[in-house]
């Protein structure tokens, strides 16, 4: 194959994580069993240093219709309210005129519901059927379709404010989607790029965030170079705690903005740290086998000592931990969530049937804490089972989360 960014044959395999389902596909009864499943294997790119999969799952199947809610974290809505204002303030106001975002990939709308209370006209683009209906429901205007240059040549017209939250690294069409991107800018807007960081990824070993849907793990350099191709241009970036560490990039048309200090920063740290070579994917390859023998010693003496364990939450990227792990309902019987779509579903590929937490009258001993990244308001809320001797144990242990 070729590198998805940069069109390099001089690939290499870096990490195999065996054939596995596509993880955001949660099973029905009648599913279960039948699923297909796909290599899921990272490559590295000797010429532009990107990490990506070699296999393509369509993004019809991934994304035309899925369970997942922006809107049900606390922490993650608390997130979006802080890139808004930044987003705001980083912006070249235009007199007279009401400023417009558009969000790629717009979920739920909440990212957009609060560009809303500051004033702005907001659009999202959302592949996701149902998921782009609960939008249009509460009041955000939501195009139900994948984003890319056609699409972007249609809507025909411009944004101060592009968001894409989540959602770069999965992209098949990426040029096309970037193309769309440079064309809907307008002069003087800003595109907001928020993705998980493969630096902290690789540092938190947090290898469960590798799946189908996450075709490309960005750096700051690689995604420099993509953003170059298209004649744009990072101008800002820090790295937030959500998700075990992402970057909130702000990106402009080249030319138009300089380089933070902020940025300089990162990139220097980023040069230092090794994390774009290929060694360095070579160690997180053996990080990752540490991990699994430490998780399933942990489960192995739980078990032994009598006591009962279930998942909390049903995170996409928990398939991807319970698949490689090989852990089953007969180590974790159930898989703990709030989000309704998913209620009465199977996990693909291991098959544990998930229940919503308000019907969960007896508690396990044991939380085995699939949803690791929100580890801070997973404990807050939790706070009496833990006062009650229930214990939380984080597969993935990271001070960002």
């Amino acid at each position: 194959m070729k590198c998805r960014v940069c069109d390099s044959t001089n690939l290499e395999p870096v990490i195999d994580l065996g054939c596995q389902p596509w993880a955001n596909h949660f099973l029905k009864k009648e599913e279960v069993g039948k699923e297909p499943r796909y290599p899921l294997r990272v490559l590295y790119c000797h010429d532009c240093t990107t990490a990506q999969l070699d296999t393509t799952v369509p993004k019809e199947v991934m994304f035309g219709d899925h369970t997942y809610l922006s809107g049900i974290t606390r922490s993650l809505r608390d997130h979006f309210q802080k890139v808004a204002r930044e987003t705001h303030t980083r912006l070249d106001r235009i007199q007279g005129k009401t400023p417009a975002v558009l969000d790629i990939g717009s979920n739920d709308g909440t990212q957009l519901r609060i560009y809303q209370d500051m004033g702005y006209d907001v659009l999202g683009v959302e592949s996701s059927r149902q998921t782009a209906a609960i939008a249009n429901q509460n009041g955000v205007t939501t195009v139900n379709a994948f984003f890319n240059h056609d699409l972007a040549r249609s809507l025909g017209r411009n944004f101060q404010v592009i968001n894409a939250s989540g959602v770069f690294f999965h992209l098949e069409e990426l040029h096309s989607v970037t193309r769309g991107i440079k064309e809907s800018l307008a002069p003087g807007g800003i595109f907001v790029v928020q993705f998980l960081y493969m630096k902290s990824i690789v540092e938190n070993i947090a290898f469960d965030q590798i799946y189908h849907e996450h075709l490309l793990y960005y750096n700051l350099h690689n995604i420099e170079i993509l953003l170059r191709k298209h004649g744009l241009a990072l101008f800002d970036a820090y790295l937030a705690p959500i998700h075990g560490g992402s970057i909130i990039a702000f990106v402009c048309h080249e030319g138009e903005r300089q380089p933070t200090p902020q940025l300089q920063s990162l990139r220097r740290a980023e040069e230092a740290s090794g994390c774009n070579k290929i060694a360095y994917y070579q160690a997180f390859a053996r990080h990752i086998e540490e991990l699994k023998s430490r998780n399933l010693s942990f489960l192995q003496e739980a078990a032994r000592r009598g006591k009962t364990t279930y998942g909390m939450g049903a995170p996409v990227k928990g398939n991807t931990l319970l698949n490689y792990f090989e852990i089953g309902p007969d180590v974790v019987p159930f898989l703990v969530e709030k989000n309704k779509l998913r209620d009465g579903l199977y996990s693909p590929g291991m098959h544990i049937p998930v229940v919503m937490e308000e019907n969960v009258t007896d508690p396990p001993d044991v939380y085995y804490v699939l949803a690791w990244n929100f580890q801070k308001e997973i404990l807050e809320n939790n706070r009496p089972l833990i006062e009650k001797g229930v214990e939380f144990y984080f597969p993935i242990k990271t001070k960002a989360a």
